[in-house]
């Protein structure tokens, strides 16, 4: 709070207020607005105005860090009972979309980073990952099942125009006939029609394009740096137009904010 701002009646702090002291300190493009420090921390540092001035109006801009991991293994496997998959693969941590719903945000916090602005700017990602799957599909014990690639973060998220690591993989997996699902809101992935169209016609491909609203300013402030909804539609007329399965996502739906969009995007979809 700024020193010309009065304490509520009540004498706390409203969720209204922290909101609109955070907008100050709010970086364009990006979808959180605080950095708090990850839950695991001994110590928690965040940016508060004391009212004193000794804070810059203008914040300078987040630049996006990308950090190289050497994994022990890719191919991450769950027993619940709740999800289609038993297991997956990411080759990336934290991601750049930024969504403000993410719910891999707290997944950060074990990396020592925070779940706001550390998740969309702090990323890894795995470059070892297209030898460990290859060493993995080449076990004797292994035994194909779908995987699902790009679910806690998004495979086709900005950095993997650099990196292609999302692509490598699905080279890996057409070469071995191994299913494969992917769910992505990048209309990058038109990138890998070539590999996926084939993989299509054998059955082993399905995608899913998350889309949460069609109102692009609702967008932008809820998934800043995703592609906008009408380029996400795009993206399912082009993969379906080649014959690969694309199933619409819609999720979250957020109360007052999207769930008058239901009819609206099926019917767009």
């Amino acid at each position: 709070m700024t020193a010309k701002q009065k304490l509520p009646a009540s004498g706390r702090i409203t969720l209204y207020d922290v909101h609109k002291t955070g907008e100050r300190f709010h970086h364009r493009g990006r979808g959180a607005i605080s950095n708090h420090s990850g839950r695991y921390e001994a110590t928690s540092k965040e940016v508060f105005d004391d009212g004193w001035d000794t804070i810059e109006d203008e914040v300078a801009r987040l630049e996006t860090e990308l950090t190289a991991e050497t994994a022990k293994s890719i191919i991450t496997h769950n027993q619940t009972p709740d999800i289609s998959f038993d297991r997956s693969i990411n080759p990336y941590r934290g991601c750049e979309h930024g969504c403000v719903y993410c719910f891999a945000r707290p997944s950060h916090t074990f990396l020592g980073l925070s779940a706001g602005l550390d998740f969309e700017s702090k990323l890894t990602f795995k470059p070892n990952a297209p030898d460990l799957l290859r060493k993995a599909l080449a076990s004797p014990r292994y035994r194909a099942k779908p995987i699902a690639l790009g679910v806690n973060t998004d495979a086709y998220q900005p950095i993997e125009r650099q990196t292609k690591l999302t692509r490598e993989l699905l080279k890996i997996l057409s070469e071995h006939n191994h299913p494969v699902s992917l769910l992505t809101k990048s209309a990058l992935i038109e990138r890998d029609i070539d590999i996926l169209e084939p993989m299509a016609r054998k059955g082993l491909v399905r995608v899913g394009i998350s889309i949460t609203t069609l109102d692009r300013t609702l967008a932008r402030k809820l998934e800043p740096r995703a592609a906008t909804p009408m380029k996400r539609l795009a993206t399912v007329t082009a993969l379906s137009g080649q014959g690969i399965p694309a199933a619409i996502m819609m999720a979250p739906i957020i109360p007052a904010l999207t769930d008058h969009e239901i009819e609206g995007l099926l019917e767009a979809a």
